[in-house]
């Protein structure tokens, strides 16, 4: 049983137990998913107050070092001391194979130019400059119900808004939809991008067991049986970082498990474009419970940051002013670009093209990991990498990227107290070049190979 050893008697003592808890677990005394003394054995084992140790949890939990699950107990959180920023602060080193930052295959995208010029011959730009209605100009909005069809979503544009990429869609629907303390159900790992914005926000993640078709629906019916969970956020086409694709048996099961627990799902569906197999969204199965993310960032030109968010009807109006409340109106020239691309067909050959290169690095990997197992989709963006049972995530992800290749360990992606298994999420759609992905994965194939040898990154 841990009993944490409080030598530091200037602080107070709730304070001095949270800096223990983490110093421990940065030390490896800790690990994820051990499971720490109830407050009661705590407060014993040291000599303090109940209210001290339950108040030293709360500041643990805070600080993403614990996870509490009422009925199991107070756990070493997942990804406890783990870095979940996608972007490191120092920005993207410029000598660093990027192999862990899905990148949408830039050298793909359509001439910007010959776009604006198109555009600009049907109406005069500086239109666009103009304050407007926080969801979008109408005909941005008919173009966006227009594209979600390919989701199998029935959606007029009344119900759709334009945001400022998929990541500010998310953060709308938590600040409207969502109060501080709010239980959201999420997989067991999932999209760091929400976990951290989750976390800004003060909302709470509930780690939910999948298989191999996804959310497990009777782990959920269970979750909210025992907690009170407000809303749950999938991503049923392409699952980040598992690839997994959602069928649609299981859509269905899920979509039961809304509507009975009266959760508000939140989906994100940003790689469709990159699974050959097509299944109705959940939202279609759900429509007044949900708010639908169709990201367009990973398609064309991500520095357009565009968006269309599909609102049931009692969330569609919270939805716009919180778009209201953080920037107004989504940039009305870019909304303006991507109704371009979608109206012309640019959007389609855009896929396409893409598409296919990222079956030419697919093949690729296969090539340079052979007798590796991982598992990805023929023309997906990213492949999870099960690792050997010497290496855990971290450490893995340390080591290349002091051998110059920068990858992502299943830790950025954990939620919950249960240990993050031994993978990595490599990106193959960001290395600019075929060359630049071969290199890359030629320093993680010879590193699988080698006995292994954990070590600090040199960057």
């Amino acid at each position: 049983m841990w009993k944490p050893a409080l030598t530091d008697i200037s602080q107070p003592k709730y304070s001095a137990i949270v800096d223990r808890l983490e110093q421990d677990v940065r030390s490896g005394l800790l690990r994820p998913g051990d499971q720490l003394p109830t407050h009661r054995d705590l407060a014993d084992l040291i000599g303090v107050n109940v209210s001290t140790v339950t108040r030293a949890y709360k500041e643990a939990e805070r600080r993403r070092l614990i996870a509490a699950t009422v009925g199991r107990g107070t756990f070493v959180a997942a990804d406890a001391c783990a870095a979940l920023d996608l972007v490191r602060p120092e920005g993207m080193h410029p000598e660093l194979i990027e192999m862990g930052l899905v990148l949408p295959l830039y050298g793909k995208d359509e001439n910007l130019a010959e776009i604006v010029k198109r555009l600009s011959r049907n109406r005069r730009l500086e239109d666009y400059m103009k304050y407007t209605d926080p969801a979008g100009l109408p005909e941005h909005r008919a173009a966006g119900a227009d594209w979600v069809k390919r989701y199998g979503l029935k959606a007029g544009p009344e119900r759709i808004a334009v945001t400022a990429g998929a990541q500010h869609a998310l953060a709308c629907s938590l600040l409207s939809c969502f109060r501080p303390g709010d239980r959201i159900a999420v997989d067991v790992l999932t999209y760091p991008g929400f976990k951290t914005l989750a976390g800004m926000l003060g909302m709470r993640l509930t780690a939910i067991p999948a298989d191999r078709q996804g959310m497990i629906p009777e782990a959920l019916d269970a979750a909210c049986r025992r907690d009170e969970i407000k809303g749950i956020y999938l991503m049923p086409g392409v699952h980040n970082p598992t690839v997994i694709h959602i069928p649609k048996k299981r859509r269905e099961q899920l979509a039961d498990m809304i509507l009975r627990h009266r959760l508000l799902l939140l989906e994100d569906d940003v790689y469709e474009h990159t699974c050959f197999v097509k299944t109705k969204a959940i939202s279609a199965l759900v429509p007044d419970n949900s708010i639908f993310v169709a990201g367009l960032s990973k398609i064309l030109h991500a520095g357009l940051r565009s968006a269309y968010a599909v609102a049931g009807k009692k969330y569609r109006d919270l939805l716009t002013k919180a778009i209201l409340n953080t920037l107004w109106m989504a940039p009305t020239l870019n909304a303006a670009i991507i109704a371009e691309c979608i109206n012309s067909g640019a959007m389609e050959k855009t896929i396409s093209a893409k598409v296919a290169e990222s079956v030419r690095r697919n093949k690729l990997a296969s090539e340079k990991l052979s007798g590796i197992q991982y598992a990805g989709l023929p023309a997906g963006y990213f492949i999870w990498l099960q690792l050997p049972k010497r290496w855990s995530g971290i450490d893995f992800e340390n080591r290349c990227r002091g051998l110059g290749v920068n990858i992502f360990s299943a830790e950025k992606f954990a939620v919950g107290g249960t240990p993050p298994p031994s993978a990595v999420r490599i990106s193959l759609s960001g290395p600019d070049t075929q060359a630049q992905l071969v290199k890359g994965l030629d320093v993680v194939s010879k590193l699988l190979h080698e006995p292994y040898n954990p070590a600090p990154p040199i960057f």
